[in-house]
C-alpha cells in the first residue's frame, strides 16, 4: 500500500460515519458526473481540433492547385520564349556583334515584340517575362528585350549561367523602381552553333506565388522554406515558427522517396496550440508552411468546461449539505445504540437503548442491542456457575490422578507377586496392561509419533491375544522417517481393533495383521491390511459412506463409528487432503490407508 493510500485510510478512520456515507453517497453520483463530463468536453476539444485541422487540409490543396497552375503558367511561357525564333536572332546577333537594320528592328518590335507582350498582358499572374543578351550590344525593346547591363542590376545575375528558381528579390531592372518581392524563374538560352547567347527571365510577385505569406488572415503565419534552409517570410513575418518550419521542411524532404509531399499535425507548445501543414513543392525545392494558432477556438471549450466544473462543484457542495442531513437523520438511532454501547463498555450493564419503532433496521439494531445485554447478562451467570463446576472437576481430576497412580502401584505388586511365583506371563500381561493404561491416561498432547502408536498397538494385540487360543501376529514394514511423523493420538488402534473383531475373529486361526508404510512426496500412507473375511461391494459403500459422514452413525458394534472417529480427528488436525479410505475383497482382505502429512527434517 503507498503512503498516499495509507494517508487516505488514516484520513477517513478519523471521520464519523455520516460524513463517511455523505462523502461515499457524493462520490457514487459525482464521479460518473465527472467522467461523463469529462469525455464530453474531450470530444468538443477533438472535434473543434479535427474542424480546424479539415479547414487546414482544404486550403493546402486549393493553395497547392494555385501554385502548380502559377508554375505551370511560368513554365509554358519561358518555354514560348524559348522557341521564338526571331528573338533567337537577335540574340545571336547581338552575341557575334552582328547589327540589325532600322526597319528590321521596327518589324521586330511591331510583329514579335508586340505579341510576347501581349501574351504577358494576358496573363493577369505574371509581372513580366524578358530576354536578357550576353552583352549590351542590342537595341532594347522594352518590356521584353534588355541589355547585358540591365541584368547585372537583378539579385540574381550570379545564377544566370545555371538557371532555376530565385526568391524573393526587387524588380531592379530600372534605377530607382521598385515593386513588391519577386519569384522569377532564370532559364539560360543556348544555340547548338554559338553556345549561350542569353537568359529568359519570367517572374511574377510573391504575393501571387504565396498568397498565404501576405494575407493578413487571424492566428495564421506562413513562410517558405528552401532546401538550402532559407527561411522567406510574408508581410505577416513570425520568427517564432521559424524551429517549426525547418523540422517540417527537413521531415517532407526526406519523405520523397515514399511520395509524402504534405503532412499535417497539431502541436501543443506551452499555451499555443496550433495546426500545422507543411507542403513540399518539388519544382521550386522548397516547403510551404503554415502554422495556425487554434488556442482561441479551444479556449472556447475550456471556458464551457470551467463553467462547468464551477457549476458541479456549487451542486456538490449543496448536494453534500443536504445527503448530509438527510445521512443525520437516518442515523439518529444508530448513534443512540452506540451512545449505549459506549456505557456498556464503561462497565454498566444495567443501560437499555429506548425501543420506539422497530419499522426499519435501526430500530431492530436497538432491540438487537438490548436483546444482546440481557444474553450477556444471563451468561455471566451462566459463566459463575461454570467456574465453580470446573473447580469441582479439577478436584476430581485430581482425584482420578491419585486413583491411577493407585492402580499403578497395585499392578506393580501383582507384577511382583507373580515374578515370585515364576508366572512369567502373567508378569508380561501385567506389564503390557500397565503401558496401555499410562498411554490411555497420559493426555498431555493431542498427537504422538507413529512409533508410540503403534507401540501402543503391541501392548493391546499382547493383552488380546490372551483371550483366544488362536494367535494374531503384527507384520510391520515402517520407514524411521514414517515412524517419526506425528498422528492423532489413538488412530491406529482402532484401526487394528476393527480387524481383528469385524475380519479375523470370525476365522478363529492363527492370522497376521500387516502394517505398511508408505512416503509419497509430502504425504506418507500408512496401510492395514488383515486376512479377514472381508466385505462385499454393498457392505463397502455403506461402511464409506458412513465414514463420509453420508450416513449418520450412532454407538454400537459394527457400525463404522470408530473408523469415523479416526477420520474425523484427522482431518480436523490435517485438513481434508488427509484421512482415511478402505479397500475389500470379499472372503479374502480388507485394507485400510491412513493418509498424513509427511514432514521432513
Amino acid at each position: 500500500m503507498s503512503k498516499a493510500q495509507k494517508k487516505s485510510l488514516a484520513l477517513s478512520k478519523g471521520l464519523k460515519l455520516n460524513t463517511r456515507l455523505t462523502g461515499v453517497v457524493l462520490i457514487f453520483v459525482m464521479l460518473p458526473i465527472a467522467i461523463l463530463g469529462g469525455i464530453v468536453f474531450y470530444n468538443m476539444e477533438q472535434s473543434s481540433i479535427r474542424e480546424n485541422v479539415s479547414f487546414m487540409q482544404a486550403t493546402m490543396e486549393r493553395r497547392r492547385d494555385s501554385i502548380s497552375n502559377n508554375i505551370d503558367s511560368i513554365n509554358m511561357t519561358t518555354q514560348f520564349f524559348l522557341t521564338n525564333d526571331t528573338m533567337n536572332n537577335v540574340l545571336i546577333c547581338a552575341a557575334q556583334n552582328g547589327q540589325f537594320s532600322t526597319r528590321q528592328l521596327i518589324d521586330i518590335y511591331r510583329n514579335d515584340v508586340a505579341a510576347l507582350e501581349r501574351l504577358i498582358n494576358n496573363n493577369p499572374v505574371l509581372h513580366g517575362v524578358r530576354y536578357y543578351a550576353i552583352n549590351d550590344n542590342v537595341q532594347e525593346m522594352m518590356p521584353v528585350l534588355f541589355g547585358h547591363s540591365r541584368m547585372n542590376r537583378q539579385k540574381w545575375a550570379g545564377m544566370a549561367s545555371i538557371g532555376g528558381w530565385f526568391f524573393d528579390y526587387q524588380d531592379n531592372l530600372f534605377a530607382g523602381y521598385e515593386d513588391s518581392p519577386m519569384i522569377g524563374l532564370i532559364t539560360p538560352v543556348t544555340d547548338r552553333q554559338h553556345g549561350k547567347i542569353g537568359v529568359i527571365e519570367a517572374n511574377m510577385t510573391m504575393r501571387t506565388m504565396f498568397p498565404s505569406m501576405y494575407e493578413d488572415m487571424k492566428g495564421e503565419s506562413s513562410c517558405f522554406v528552401t532546401d538550402e534552409g532559407r527561411i522567406i517570410y510574408g508581410s505577416n513575418e513570425d520568427d517564432s515558427i521559424a524551429e517549426i518550419a525547418i523540422e517540417v521542411a527537413n521531415t517532407l524532404r526526406s519523405a520523397q522517396d515514399t511520395g509524402e509531399t504534405s503532412r499535417i499535425a497539431t502541436n501543443y507548445k506551452k499555451e499555443k496550440k496550433s495546426v500545422i501543414s507543411g507542403m513540399y513543392i518539388p519544382e521550386l525545392k522548397g516547403t510551404l508552411v503554415s502554422v495556425d494558432d487554434i488556442s482561441e477556438s479551444l479556449n472556447d471549450v475550456y471556458k464551457l468546461r470551467t463553467n462547468y466544473i464551477i457549476g458541479m462543484l456549487i451542486i456538490l457542495a449543496g448536494m453534500a449539505f443536504v445527503i448530509d442531513v438527510v445521512v443525520n437523520h437516518v442515523l439518529k438511532k444508530f448513534y443512540e445504540v452506540l451512545a449505549t454501547i459506549r456505557k456498556v463498555r464503561s462497565g454498566n450493564l444495567d443501560v437499555r437503548t429506548i425501543e420506539s419503532g422497530r419499522d426499519d433496521e435501526m430500530g431492530e439494531l436497538a432491540h438487537q442491542v438490548n436483546r444482546m445485554l440481557d444474553n450477556i447478562q444471563e451468561l455471566m451467570k451462566e459463566n459463575i456457575s461454570r467456574e465453580v463446576l470446573v473447580k469441582d472437576s479439577q478436584i476430581r481430576a485430581l482425584q482420578n490422578q491419585i486413583n491411577a497412580h493407585f492402580i499403578y502401584n497395585v499392578l506393580e505388586s501383582i507384577k511382583m507377586m507373580a515374578e515370585i511365583k515364576e508366572d512369567y506371563d502373567i508378569s508380561d500381561a501385567i506389564t503390557s496392561l500397565g503401558k496401555l493404561l499410562r498411554y490411555s491416561m497420559k493426555w498431555t498432547s493431542d498427537t504422538v509419533m507413529v512409533s508410540e502408536e503403534i507401540e501402543y498397538i503391541k501392548n493391546y494385540m499382547a493383552l488380546i491375544n490372551l483371550r483366544f487360543d488362536y494367535e494374531i501376529y503384527l507384520s510391520l514394514n515402517v520407514p524411521d522417517e514414517i515412524m517419526k511423523q506425528r498422528i492423532p493420538k489413538m488412530s491406529l488402534q482402532p484401526i487394528i481393533e476393527n480387524a481383528i473383531i469385524h475380519g479375523i475373529e470370525e476365522l478363529a486361526d492363527d492370522t497376521t495383521i500387516y502394517m505398511k508404510g508408505i512416503p509419497e512426496g509430502d504425504f506418507c500412507t500408512i496401510e492395514i491390511t488383515d486376512n479377514g473375511r472381508g466385505m462385499n461391494d454393498e457392505e463397502l459403500d455403506i461402511l464409506r459412506k458412513k465414514i463420509s459422514g453420508e450416513i449418520k452413525t450412532e454407538g454400537g458394534s459394527g457400525n463404522g463409528i470408530g473408523l469415523k472417529n479416526v477420520q474425523d480427528r484427522i482431518r480436523m488436525e490435517y485438513g481434508d487432503k488427509c484421512g482415511i479410505d478402505v479397500a475389500t475383497m470379499e472372503g479374502c482382505y480388507t485394507k485400510v490407508y491412513v493418509k498424513i502429512p509427511m514432514k521432513r527434517g
